[in-house]
Order: C-alpha cells, then structure tokens, then sequence
C-alpha cells in the first residue's frame, strides 16, 4: 500500500516558506500548476497569504534565438550571480509535444553548476502549449519563489519569435540573447522584440567570432535606435559576452541594476508592476471563458459541423464565431 502524503494548511505552506523548507515550496509550485478544483482553490488561499511577502526579487526573462545558448548562458549567469551572495531561482520553460503534451525537461542536467548551487533552485516546467512559450501558471510559480525569499528570479522561455514578447509583461527586465556570424543579422529578430527588450546580448562573443559579435552590436544598436529613438528613461543597451568563458556577464548584471536604479527612482517600475497585475488579471479572465465555452455541451456539438462549413466556405469566419458566442449564452442563462 502507498503511503499519501498529508494534505498540508494553508498555515502550514507559509510557516515552511518562512523556514525556507524547499520541499514545501516544490509542493506549493506543484499545487499552483494544478487544474483539479480543489487544489486551484487551495492554491489561491496559499498565494494569498504568501502575497505581503512577495515583491522583493528582480524578475528577468531571458529568450533568445534557436542555438544561441540560453541553459549555459543562465549557468553561468546564475553562477556568478550565487557568487556574489545572492539567491536565484530559474523556471526554465520546457517545449511540449503538441501531441503528447510531454516535454523535455532536461533543464537541470544542461545547467550542470547552478543545479549543485545551494543558493539556487531550478524548476522546469511545460509550456503546456501556452502562447508565448511561457507557462500559464509561471506568474504564479515566480510570486512563490519570491515569496520564498530568492533575490532574482530568472525565466528562461522557449525559442525567441513575436507572440514570445508576453514574457516581457511579466519581469522588470527582458533582456534577449542573440548571435553573430549567423547571416543578416536582422533576420534574426523580430519587431515585436526590439519594441520590448529593455538589453540585447550577442552571446558566443568568443575566438574568431568575437570580430563578428562586434559588429552585429554596431548594427543592433542602430535599429534599436531607429525603431525607439532617445526618449524614455531607458534607453537599451547592445552587449557583447561569452558564456563558455565567463565574460561580459559582470557588465551585463550591472546594467539590469542600472536599469532597476533608475525605473525604480522614477516610479516607472512600479508601474510596470502595477499594469502587469491588471493584465495578468485579464488574461486569466479570457483563459477562463475561452475553457468553459469549450467544455460547453451545445457549443461542443454545434462545433463540428460548424468548421465543416466554415472550411468548405458555406459561412464567414465573422458569422461561425458569432453562432459560437450566441449558443455559449444560451447555455449560461
């Protein structure tokens, strides 16, 4: 017979993290991540209760184009950053099968230095197929780590692409890493990411390819400044480093302090952070919605004939949601 552990209260979730018991924050991320009913219900009381404190940790997402490095960049970034005292926790965003729904949680073994740091915790998670490569309960699972007390919060998100941007409406800082020597290098962004990196980094800044990273900063930095000019408080800044060998990374932590000083002392942080809650805040409403009209019966069955139709050109896009919407409010009343 299995033994099944004891249902923690709400009580005992915040006296663990306030004895920085990691196996109760590993259950509290467990419970957050949770669809049954009774555990998202439970979830929000701990959440809640944890929310005074909260709001200490620099938060920084960090993406980045296919192969640019991101697990051993976030090593030896966190490593340094444990080597000046300071605790860092990384959710790092695994890709899930679109079939299957598994994912590659392989974090941990890519992040060889900081999974045997005592100062850092690393918790992989599926993107579950969420928009942005960010895992809908990520908000949630940071504000628990925060709570738990850890200086920085580092996400790592999947891949680097225009719908990723969303990552940026939750951290202070989005900074992008990028490589040279790769083509036109401008191929390699999108708008949407020049419009919201608040630092790019061209990592791999090593050898030969040193030559070719001091370049792509020159050519980065001009369409930083075209696309946003000199106004605002921040004005992003284009960096060159190497993982491997541990350079740069200084320099680049010491502008993310830069940049928290200088939000912070106009109140433009703060605000971030206030605006982000009421988004989040909307966002929850619309997955809501968008999963109670799915699992509605009527709209369930209207649903197949309906696409047929709208496939084979029988009704307009405009009219089929519309239909949609109309038998979802039926069903409510």
């Amino acid at each position: 017979m299995v033994a099944t552990r004891k249902r923690l209260s709400v009580d005992e979730y915040v006296e663990g993290f306030r004895a920085r018991d990691r196996a109760v924050l590993a259950r509290a991320i467990t419970l957050v991540e949770s669809d049954a009913p009774r555990h998202v219900a439970l979830a929000q009381e701990v959440l809640t209760a944890l929310l005074p404190l909260t709001g200490g940790a620099r938060r920084v997402g960090i993406s980045g184009v296919p192969g640019v490095g991101k697990s051993t960049f976030i090593d030896a970034f966190g490593t340094l950053l444990t080597q000046q005292g300071k605790t860092v926790a990384v959710l790092a965003i695994d890709p899930s099968s679109s079939v299957s729904g598994g994912s590659i949680l392989g974090d941990k073994t890519r992040m060889a230095k900081l999974s045997r740091d005592e100062k850092a915790f690393i918790r992989p998670s599926p993107t579950s197929g969420t928009l942005g490569g960010v895992n809908r309960k990520t908000r949630e699972t940071m504000l628990l780590c925060e709570a738990f007390g850890f200086d920085v919060v580092l996400i790592e998100t999947v891949g680097v692409g225009q719908s990723e941007t969303v990552v940026a409406d939750m951290v202070d800082f989005y900074l992008v890493l990028m490589l040279a020597g790769a083509g036109d290098e401008l191929q390699g962004i999108k708008r949407g990411i020049l419009e919201v990196a608040d630092m790019l980094a061209i990592n791999k800044a090593d050898g030969e390819n040193e030559v070719y990273a001091k370049r792509a900063r020159s050519e980065y930095q001009t369409a930083l400044h075209l696309m946003r000019g000199h106004g605002g408080t921040w004005h992003p800044p284009v960096l060159t480093c190497s993982a491997l060998l541990n350079v740069g990374l200084a320099e680049l932590w010491a502008k993310i302090e830069e940049h928290h000083e200088k939000l912070g002392a106009t109140g433009e942080l703060a605000a971030r952070r206030e605006s982000q809650q009421v988004h989040w805040m909307w966002s929850m409403i619309e997955e809501r919605l968008l999963a109670d009209l799915r699992l509605t019966p009527d709209v369930r069955t209207l649903l197949p004939g309906l696409e047929r139709d709208l496939r084979a050109g029988r009704v307009t896009a405009t009219s089929a949601a519309s239909a949609v919407l109309a038998t979802f409010d039926q069903a409510r009343r």
